[in-house]
């Protein structure tokens, strides 16, 4: 099968293999952006005269189709074609021969895999954005819900002061509030169109660049040609970045998760669903899906160190290196989703112990509000500290199991409505309607 670059001699097929790598099975993914992308592109060719309004409307129907093939599935890139470009060229020249060859005028594959990168990068973290809010929602849910559950708090994993399970679930529901910013960043980095910026360096063609951005939803162009190519690889690193601040909030609440649930703790319950057992102990009941979601987060927190050593120390320009951050950047999403999934199913399901500091153990954990209350009460602090030590080393603490935290984000006042109008508040500054609208249109017509 010919290539796009075809210059009349055959290439060694192990060369071929070894370079072409997991392009196209990993391109599967990028097939219906890339045929967005090419609707957008002839569309501004047929306003600059490279395309006739015929040729146009031939084109746009054709694209059509081979859009509706790659969200339905049935999208296929041949054996001996090198990527989806190259794919799509291939189906449009055989139904309308030589008109199917103009699509490629003012562009190189180099902004196409640009603009395909970017059009499913901002898909994907459309849905990982929905999958955060929706963990978010179920913490709080449980945060309300058990916001009057004691339970204790622990500092160099010793006991320390009362928590609640409240505090618990709360504390991981406004962690994700900071993760949806590091989300927006990395979206409003990605929403820019590369289209025009050709190999790198622009073209001779009038192209309207303005008019592509319009056209898929973009907020505004890489304007630098060259700067546009040196994107590649660095809008990779930003975004996993992002994925990454997601994944360890998700990976520390699978681990107290794991904890909690061990019978050393039994502070929660997991769903028996969740749950595996062993091969020769027939009581056991393990946490494996907290275990799998904390390694598969811990794997995600590293993707920002993988992209920064492929692309680490490249000049401007494009490098065939950058064609390895594929590989580990598209999976990257997907493993997140899932794991994001997993963890709301479980919060959701996740039965906590009640009257958990009525056990003897924990006495000690109210000494602090013992000493408070004496300062309250006029005792100076440290006098108060030392009476209440003093009478610990003596065996003579009786604590008084009450807890009254009044001041925001305390025990008694969690504050989750002003941290749900946070995470509202981010969520709106996507804007994911305007992508929406304009891909609608061109899809539609």
């Amino acid at each position: 099968m010919a290539k796009l670059w075809d210059k009349g001699y055959e290439i060694n097929s192990e060369i071929e293999r070894f370079t072409v790598g997991r392009d196209r099975e990993l391109d599967l993914l990028l097939a219906e952006h890339d045929v967005v992308g090419s609707m957008a592109h002839i569309t501004m060719l047929e306003s600059i005269g490279l395309l006739r309004p015929e040729e146009l409307k031939v084109l746009l129907a054709e694209l059509r189709k081979i859009h509706a093939q790659a969200v339905s599935g049935d999208f296929v890139i041949e054996e001996g074609v090198e990527d989806v470009h190259s794919q799509v060229e291939l189906m449009l020249t055989r139904k309308l021969g030589d008109v199917g060859k103009k699509i490629h005028s003012g562009r190189s594959r180099n902004d196409q895999v640009l603009l395909d990168l970017k059009l499913f990068t901002r898909r994907q973290l459309k849905l990982i954005a929905e999958d955060v809010r929706s963990l978010f929602a179920e913490l709080q849910r449980q945060s309300e819900r058990h916001k009057a559950d004691l339970m204790p708090g622990y500092t160099h994993l010793q006991v320390a002061t009362p928590s609640s399970f409240g505090l618990w679930f709360g504390a991981y529901a406004e962690s994700l509030v900071d993760d949806m910013l590091f989300l927006q960043a990395a979206f409003r980095l990605t929403n820019r169109n590369p289209l025009g910026s050709a190999a790198g360096y622009g073209s001779s063609f009038p192209l309207n660049r303005q008019m592509t951005t319009d056209l898929l939803g973009f907020d505004f162009m890489d304007y630098n040609v060259v700067y546009a190519q040196m994107g590649r690889g660095k809008m990779e690193r930003n975004v996993a970045f992002a994925l990454a601040s997601v994944a360890g909030t998700v990976a520390k609440l699978a681990f107290d998760a794991c904890l909690f649930n061990s019978q050393n703790f039994a502070f929660v319950k997991l769903p028996k669903e969740c749950t595996t057992g062993s091969s020769i102990m027939p009581h056991k009941k393990n946490p494996d899906v907290f275990e799998l979601i904390r390694a598969r987060c811990n794997k995600i927190q590293a993707l920002p160190g993988q992209i920064t050593l492929i692309m680490n120390n490249l000049p401007s320009g494009y490098f065939r290196d950058l064609q390895l951050i594929k590989e580990v950047f598209l999976p990257a999403f997907d493993e997140l989703r899932d794991c994001l999934r997993m963890t709301a199913y479980i919060v959701s399901r996740m039965e906590i112990t009640p009257h958990i500091l009525d056990d003897p153990r924990y006495d000690l954990i109210f000494s602090v509000e013992e000493v408070n209350r004496l300062a309250a009460s006029g005792m100076p602090f440290r006098d108060a500290y030392k009476k209440v030590a003093l009478d610990i080393e003596a065996g003579k603490f009786s604590p008084v199991k009450e807890v009254h935290h009044t001041h925001e984000g305390s025990i008694g006042n969690l504050c989750n409505p002003q941290i749900a109008a946070l995470m509202e508040q981010v969520w709106q500054g996507f804007n994911f309607a305007q992508i929406e609208e304009a891909e609608r249109k061109l899809i539609n017509g």
